[in-house]
């Protein structure tokens, strides 16, 4: 399972223990649920980010028969679905979650993610608008970072650009956003920006591969070996197996 997905699961996690999803409070009293379809949806969720879907499966189908009038539950399954290439249940699982609380941001940002994942960049984008638009969510600057990734996926830097902005203009220390801004000021040459966006990233998240990769080629641009040889040395310790320290590997970089 990619790392965004476990991301995911984390976060709808938390949610299902919260009783509420996405970071927010704008929930009916009708999505409380009974402890029967918790424990069970806990545990599907737990299946999943450790690759086990049949058990998954399994918890999630005795968590809907439990209470079958629980969103969250129909959350997960649209991310099961998703994992097991079975594209037209996880949509019917994310509306049927969506029919159920129409403006639980969790929900709404997976199923955007889920259609700009399969080339339905505009309908994902009327679905993270739809999220960022709820007063009652408290983050709403994910949903518009989500909107810019997807439009970088598609190919548009511009349009991906200006949401990444505005996101930032809305919390400046979206991840995302950052790291997404200094591969665009990156890959336009403007690499002291880039650094910038980066050094930002790397106050507020953890290093990745790509983000080390990223590094190594900004301060490379810059003429800085010292800082290529640091990042290097965090991508061979840190990632050994990743695509992007095979490309260090390629590259001859120290």
């Amino acid at each position: 399972m990619n790392k965004f997905m476990i991301s995911l699961l984390a976060v709808l996690l938390l949610g299902a223990c919260n009783g509420q999803t996405g970071g927010h409070s704008n929930l009916r009293p009708s999505v409380h649920t009974n402890n029967v379809a918790l424990t069970n949806l806990n545990l599907g969720i737990e299946y999943m980010r450790t690759g086990n879907y049949e058990r998954a499966l399994e918890k999630l189908n005795r968590a809907k028969e439990a209470d079958p009038g629980y969103y969250a539950t129909y959350n997960a399954f649209g991310l099961l679905y998703q994992e097991l290439k079975a594209p037209a249940r996880a949509e019917e699982s994310f509306k049927q979650a969506l029919s159920l609380n129409p403006s639980d941001s969790s929900t709404l940002n997976n199923y955007g993610r889920f259609l700009c994942q399969n080339g339905r960049r505009k309908d994902a984008e009327k679905i993270f608008q739809q999220a960022a638009d709820n007063p009652l969510y408290d983050t709403p600057e994910i949903a518009i970072a989500n909107a810019g990734t997807c439009a970088m996926l598609d190919g548009d830097k511009d349009e991906a650009e200006a949401y990444f902005r505005k996101a930032l203009k809305v919390n400046p220390k979206v991840p995302t956003a950052l790291l997404q801004m200094a591969q665009i000021s990156y890959d336009r040459g403007e690499y002291l920006p880039a650094r910038g966006f980066l050094q930002r990233y790397m106050a507020v998240a953890e290093h990745t591969p790509a983000s080390l990769w990223l590094g190594i080629q900004i301060e490379g641009k810059l003429g800085n070996k010292d800082a290529v040889s640091s990042y290097a040395l965090l991508l061979r310790n840190r990632y050994p197996g990743s695509d992007e320290a095979a490309l260090l590997k390629e590259s001859g970089a120290r």
